[in-house]
């Protein structure tokens, strides 16, 4: 008995992976589909990527100030006003 156990566990464990491959593979983007995705991504659009560029550039900037400063700006507004 343990061996047929044994066998009937493996299909299964078999046949559940390949439902789990067919489900993946039916789901899955087609070439056409991640055309039009990779059309549509902010970094396909020129002037939304020199817009990013900026607003990185601007973060950088915010934080290598903050980090070159003593003031605990989580506190509030105006530094430190001891």
């Amino acid at each position: 008995m343990g061996g047929l156990r044994n066998i009937v566990g493996s299909v299964a464990m078999v046949a559940i992976m390949g439902v789990g491959l067919g489900m993946w593979m039916a789901l899955a983007p087609t070439e056409e589909k991640r055309q039009r995705i990779i059309q549509h991504l902010p970094e396909s659009n020129p002037v939304r990527m020199e817009e990013s560029r900026k607003r990185s550039a601007l973060l950088m900037q915010a934080l290598k100030d903050a980090a070159e400063t003593d003031d605990n700006i989580a506190r509030g507004f105006g530094g430190s006003a001891r």
